[in-house]
């Protein structure tokens, strides 16, 4: 409470600003930039389990009995649960934007090492570190989301973002019957060009991903409150233009105080989830509060992020 109490507070619009925004191309280059990666997350499963009775063939260059190929599933969940949790934490400390690149770049750089695999092992690891990329995406994901789409919005966003692994897994499924056809691929390669396949989509995603800003919620909890400024003044510019309609000006009433922070820990996360959640109190994470006026009676409700 100690360290909470010399974290500095400040009062802003940037919160009600990019909630009030129409819906605009920025929008969409948002979701585009980062929904795909689901599409990722369905191609490797689905590719995975259609490859998995090539695996154990004679001839593919990696055998592996129906243990290891089991073996291997855990890994990449595994890899998926302990990236969620690593990532999450480095995504709260350095931003939601350079995790969205270091994360695509473990998934791109084990994706390709999984096509190069010649034993059981090898493919564990380069399964294991795979899920991590996933299971980081996920974490970052998620938080911008939450920041940077419009509260209106944010449920039929996060459910179509979510719901494009069914692409991926569609997309797998067929992808998977060419690789896999004798005829066109050799048993030994068919596999392996379905992971640099992967690979490549992903290496696609990350040029789209380089226009997706950082999130200005995140900036101000970090104590950038002049650069989350100027960064909404630009996204309120460029929506202002391509919808061609003047925005709705906010008030006084729309201003929040904000408690500025470094990162939150597990131990925090744990005790707000445990026993603030359960007794309806608003979450201490990020300590967004709406601020208090002479004209705003004390018992006002609380905006949590």
């Amino acid at each position: 409470m100690e360290a909470q109490a010399r974290t500095p507070t400040i009062e802003t619009r940037i919160p009600s600003r990019l909630d009030r925004l129409p819906w605009a191309a920025w929008h969409w280059r948002i979701v585009i930039g980062l929904g795909t990666v689901w599409i990722l997350d369905g191609l490797e499963v689905t590719i995975v389990g259609s490859i998995s009775a090539r695996l154990g063939e004679q001839g593919a260059g990696l055998y592996l009995n129906a243990s290891q190929i089991g073996s291997a599933a855990a890994c990449y969940v595994a890899g998926a649960c302990l990236g969620a949790l690593f990532f999450g934490q480095l995504t709260d400390r350095f931003g939601r934007k350079k995790l969205f690149l270091i994360t695509l770049g473990v998934y791109i750089a084990a994706t390709i090492a999984t096509a190069f695999a010649s034993s059981a092992a090898y493919f564990f690891i380069a399964r294991f570190f795979t899920g991590a990329g996933i299971g980081g995406e996920y974490a970052a994901i998620n938080s911008a989301i939450d920041e940077l789409i419009p509260a209106r919005a944010r449920g039929w966003v996060d459910l179509a973002i979510n719901g494009s692994y069914w692409l991926g897994a569609a997309f797998g499924a067929a992808l998977s019957g060419v690789l896999l056809d004798e005829a066109l691929f050799g048993a030994d390669v068919g596999w392996r060009l379905a992971f640099f396949l992967g690979a490549a989509l992903a290496v696609a995603i990350m040029l789209v991903r380089r226009h997706v800003p950082e999130s200005p919620r995140w900036m101000m909890i970090h104590g950038r409150n002049g650069e989350a400024e100027r960064l909404v003044d630009r996204i309120e510019a460029e929506v202002a233009d391509r919808t061609g309609q003047t925005l709705d000006e906010v008030g006084d009433d729309d201003e929040i105080e904000i408690q500025q922070r470094g990162s939150t820990g597990f131990v925090e996360i744990a005790r707000t989830l445990f026993t603030q959640y359960p007794r309806g109190r608003s979450s201490a994470s990020c300590c967004w509060r709406r601020r208090r006026s002479s004209t705003t009676p004390s018992s006002s409700p609380s905006r949590s992020c």
